[in-house]
């Protein structure tokens, strides 16, 4: 009996990437935790890579490619085929925009379909797929992916931005290094990715900071494991330029997870006395590791507790400085968690307000007189940020705001936006607020 031919190369590459994005599209998962189950698993890390790819070009694209099968198809897939449409998907995506040879990524996504139990439909995946091939997907615009009530408010808040803000929000982000001061300069570190053939940007006032504008992945950078190198957006490095606390200060970062901002700040100054908490003792272990690999925070306090609660953590002494880098909307961020437009509802908002105020509230009288506190989120909606802010400062009387220049973006009410993609970064609010003597 003749054996069934091989497999075309690829094919579990395909039905990885599907089976995210199944989870994502239809089971309500998010990204980043599908990822992190499936690459694993991936031994090649070219192949991880692809995965990765391919799910982010999918979700980024994703109201195109159900405009393609809406046109395409005589009647919508039925729910149990979930899987096909979510293949489907990622066999566009490799047609635009990734750009894979054709032939090469039709054979082995139509293969996949095999794979992932459906193997009676690869010949409607392989008309499908060559159709696109062969007259092209739909044109698209870059706000299509996001919910009307959403981009609503971001065309409220923004409108003369917005779709500078959509289009940003729909393209890969450059990849932003922070180089640990504690083991070598910028420059020394630069020389070292230039010999591993990459191509690194130094930003004048961003001194811990390269940035590289191909995908790398983190353990592929030179000296990543011992820690001499981070990835962490510009637009997130700035907060320890906000915060600047005194050498050896007292200082609180209080939604720490995973704990990069804090990390950053002991590269700074490993005399700082800092305190990370998190509501979640599991990401709070993510500090811990963030911490080991880069060589920081043998006197840290990490603790496991509700901000808001401060009776059951707080032990009286007061904090010079405390970071608040609350739990926001992520619309800053979309262009690296797609997947946020299926999940957030517009109750999200307002709870999500409602914690900010409380954690505010609660924060302010852990701060010593003449204290700075920055508060922070990486969302673009004024009500989470400039308005959050204004009230804040209107019930608290020994508040008040201290001015951040234009490095920090845009002047927003008392404090800086920078908007998704300005100079590359992601989209990011902070205000510094002083307690008064």
């Amino acid at each position: 009996m003749a054996k069934n031919p091989a497999a075309p190369p690829g094919v579990a590459t395909r039905v990885t990437a599907a089976r995210i994005l199944d989870a994502v599209l239809h089971g309500g998962r998010s990204l980043k935790a599908e990822l992190a189950a499936a690459l694993p698993e991936v031994a090649d890390p070219r192949d991880r890579a692809l995965v990765e790819a391919i799910c982010f070009a999918a979700l980024r694209n994703r109201a195109r490619y159900d405009a393609a099968l809406a046109a395409w198809m005589p009647r919508p897939l039925p729910r149990r085929d979930a899987a096909l449409r979510a293949l489907l998907h990622a066999g566009f995506a490799q047609l635009d925009p990734l750009a894979l040879p054709a032939h090469a990524a039709l054979a082995a996504t139509v293969d996949a379909a095999r794979g992932l139990g459906h193997a009676h439909q690869a010949g409607l995946v392989n008309a499908l797929l060559r159709r696109a091939q062969r007259d092209g997907l739909p044109a698209g615009h870059a706000d299509a992916v996001w919910p009307e009530w959403l981009r609503n408010r971001v065309r409220t808040d923004w409108p003369a931005d917005a779709d500078a803000i959509f289009t940003a929000s729909a393209s890969p982000a450059p990849t932003w290094l922070r180089v640990n001061r504690m083991r070598g300069a910028v420059e020394r570190y630069a020389a070292r990715l230039r010999e591993a053939g990459l191509e690194p940007l130094a930003v004048d006032d961003l001194p811990d900071a390269l940035r590289i504008d191909v995908p790398v992945s983190p353990t592929a950078l030179p000296g990543f494991a011992g820690g001499d190198v981070s990835v962490q957006d510009a637009a997130a490095q700035r907060v320890a330029d906000a915060l600047s606390p005194p050498r050896g200060a007292r200082v609180l970062d209080a939604c720490a997870a995973p704990g990069g901002k804090s990390a950053h700040l002991l590269e700074r100054d490993p005399t700082l006395r800092l305190t990370a908490l998190d509501v979640d003792a599991r990401r709070l272990r993510q500090v811990r590791g963030t911490f080991e690999r880069v060589g920081v925070g043998a006197g840290a306090r990490l603790l496991a507790a509700d901000a808001t609660d401060t009776s059951a953590w707080w032990d009286g002494e007061p904090f010079d400085a405390i970071l608040l880098d609350a739990p926001c909307s992520a619309t800053g961020i979309v262009r690296r968690q797609p997947d946020l437009l299926l999940h957030r509802r517009p109750s999200d908002l307002t709870a999500l307000a409602a914690l900010q105020a409380r954690l505010l509230d609660a924060l302010w009288p852990l701060l010593a007189p003449a204290g700075r506190l920055v508060y922070a989120t990486c969302s673009i909606l004024h009500a989470e940020n400039a308005g959050q802010v204004a009230t804040f400062l209107e019930r608290t009387p020994d508040a008040a705001a201290e001015p951040l220049n234009e490095r920090f973006g845009r002047a927003a009410g008392a404090g800086r936006q920078r908007l998704t993609g300005e100079a590359g970064m992601d989209g990011f609010f902070y205000a510094r607020l002083r307690k008064a003597i």
